[in-house]
């Protein structure tokens, strides 16, 4: 009867609720139940002419207080089931975000964020109704019958038992189709999960898609997606209706059956008036409990698929928590690193480089090369590498997540701002940071002018700051950054698609980090790396190539090669502009 026991044991403090909502419709039972024997108790008194002034007051006391008890009920026990419903989703919630944290960045290898978003929200909102109205449904419905047969038992032993004989066909209708229930859902919320996915991907993407026309193309596909969902999504209600259906016969039969016997008994003589209206009065409330677990049963099903996905989320392999602390010394080293995103497509093949601490290292290389792969294999977004990838002589696998995270600064070339005060995006760094701190942090990247003339670090920036110029986002990142102070810095492509103003502020707030941090950049532009101590060369996942920048240029090698070619195009590029 899904009663799903991890699930429950997920979330213990819920039960307690379940048990009160059960208890207080036992408890609105009772009060009908009495309330239906005085009244067939007086309307037999009224039959045979012996009911007097005492019985109609009894009646109308009798009658008023069922109806206070059981509205006092029905409000409680919606009261239990919303509490119910809260611990569920609060606890749950809870859970899958201490997950991420554990899983740390390189969740997204495991499971998409469309899926996340979709099960901690809608998924939980599914469990909703499983632990506020099917659980102390499920309960209330064994309970129910037993106590009515325990009631009409002193009235009429045969109707009682033929009444609750039939109470169990319903249980047996929903088992009928929980198989084939549980395999349609499981497909409803793969489909529901996948157009989620795409929904998202194409909304994130819509300037890009507007750009290039290919708008309608994407609404097409995402069109073919949408009549999937609604296919399955009809088969889903079609299978609810016809259970539904089901489920009512039985129901209406049994109680039609119930009926029949105290008729029969009446007839016969074996049960007076008011025994006979008792009966058929309480004969539906035989079966309304189970008849109710049935509407919900397809609800609490589609939760049901919805926990599947949450346990799936939260049976992700973590990295191994606890690790080895962060060392003092701050030198990176990499020896024979190999990393394959697939098998058969290894993107580093063996990468050899030694970084000092305090030094100022840049990575380059054509796209593709491997270089953004060795920055998320360093902050522990990829896992599973070959080879050796240490810090102060401790592997990266080996050192605890959050506290990798903690002293590896990283950014990229598009960093997430809030919406919210350019101030509150500071201090996502560093809480306790004054002012003071964030000006001479925006005083470094040049943005301190621009900002003053504003509202200062009261000004307000949109969602992912889309109200500031690309150059101003990333140079504003590159503060928060500085205000981070950790001893290891990693710049991945930083200074890409930014204005020359922020490309020289930028590179300028990098340098500036030399010798007081351990500082690797990685850029596709040869002439951001001119000043590091070592320039690496990547070329088809290996370092082909080490050393200074003239040493490099002398050599005649790789980075020479790449060295002219941009050379020549900037040329070509300034001449163009001066023609013009």
């Amino acid at each position: 009867m899904m009663i799903d026991r991890r699930l429950i044991g997920a979330v213990p403090g819920s039960m307690r609720y379940v048990g009160a909502s059960v208890a207080l419709q036992w408890a609105s039972l009772v009060a009908n139940m009495a309330m239906i024997l005085v009244v067939c108790r007086t309307l037999a008194g009224l039959w045979a002419g012996v009911a007097g002034e005492k019985d109609l007051v009894l009646l109308a006391v009798s009658v008023a207080a069922a109806a206070a008890v059981r509205g006092v009920c029905a409000v409680a026990a919606a009261r239990m089931g919303c509490l119910a419903s809260c611990a569920v989703k609060r606890t749950l919630r809870h859970q899958i975000y201490e997950k991420l944290l554990r899983l740390g960045p390189s969740y997204r290898a495991d499971v998409r964020t469309s899926e996340v978003v979709q099960v901690t929200v809608e998924g939980a909102d599914q469990l909703e109704t499983y632990f506020a109205a099917y659980l102390p449904q499920l309960f209330y419905a064994l309970l129910a019958p037993l106590t009515l047969f325990v009631a009409l038992a002193f009235v009429s032993v045969p109707a009682a038992v033929v009444l609750l004989v039939c109470v169990p066909l319903i249980p047996v209708a929903i088992a009928a189709v929980q198989t084939w229930a549980k395999r349609l859902l499981g497909r409803y919320w793969g489909q529901y999960t996948e157009l989620g996915d795409t929904f998202l991907e194409n909304l994130q993407g819509l300037t890009t898609l507007k750009v290039y026309q290919a708008d309608e193309f994407k609404q097409a596909e995402m069109n073919e997606q949408a009549e999937k969902f609604r296919r399955i999504t009809m088969r889903v209600l079609t299978m609810q209706l016809n259970s539904i259906t089901i489920m009512d016969l039985v129901a209406y039969g049994g109680a039609a059956a119930g009926v029949a016997v105290a008729l029969t008994q009446m007839a016969a003589g074996a049960v007076g008036l008011g025994g006979c209206l008792a009966i058929i009065l309480l004969a539906a409330d035989y079966f309304i409990p189970m008849r109710q677990l049935g509407s919900f049963f397809h609800v609490a099903m589609n939760g049901m698929a919805a926990s599947e996905k949450i346990f799936r989320l939260l049976d992700l392999p973590e990295p191994p928590a606890g690790g080895a602390a962060f060392p003092e010394r701050c030198d990176v080293q990499a020896r024979g690193l190999r990393f394959s995103y697939e098998e058969g497509r290894e993107v580093l093949g063996g990468v050899d480089l030694d970084v000092p601490a305090g030094g100022f290292v840049a990575v380059v290389g054509e796209s593709g090369c491997g270089k953004s792969t060795l920055a998320a294999l360093l902050l522990g977004r990829l896992r599973g590498y070959a080879g050796s990838l240490a810090v102060g002589g401790v592997e990266v696998g080996a050192l605890d997540a959050a506290d990798l995270l903690a002293n590896v600064t990283y950014v990229g070339h598009e960093s997430y701002l809030f919406k919210g005060t350019v101030r509150e995006n500071l201090l996502v760094a560093a809480p306790a940071a004054s002012d003071d701190a964030l000006w001479s942090a925006l005083e470094a990247t040049r943005l301190a002018s621009f900002l003053r003339g504003e509202d200062g670090l009261d000004t307000m920036l949109a969602e992912r700051g889309s109200n500031l110029s690309g150059g101003q986002r990333q140079r504003l990142a590159i503060a928060r950054a500085l205000l981070h102070e950790t001893p290891v810095y990693v710049f991945d492509e930083a200074t890409s698609n930014v204005d020359a103003e922020s490309e020289d502020a930028i590179m300028d707030a990098v340098r500036g980090l030399a010798g007081r941090a351990t500082v690797i950049l990685i850029s596709h532009r040869l002439a951001n790396v001119v000043g590091a101590d070592k320039i690496f060369v990547l070329d088809g996942g290996r370092v082909v190539e080490h050393g200074r920048h003239d040493d490099l240029v002398a050599a005649g090698g790789r980075y020479a090669t790449l060295w002219r070619a941009q050379r020549e195009l900037e040329e070509y590029g300034a001449a163009k502009r001066m023609v013009a």
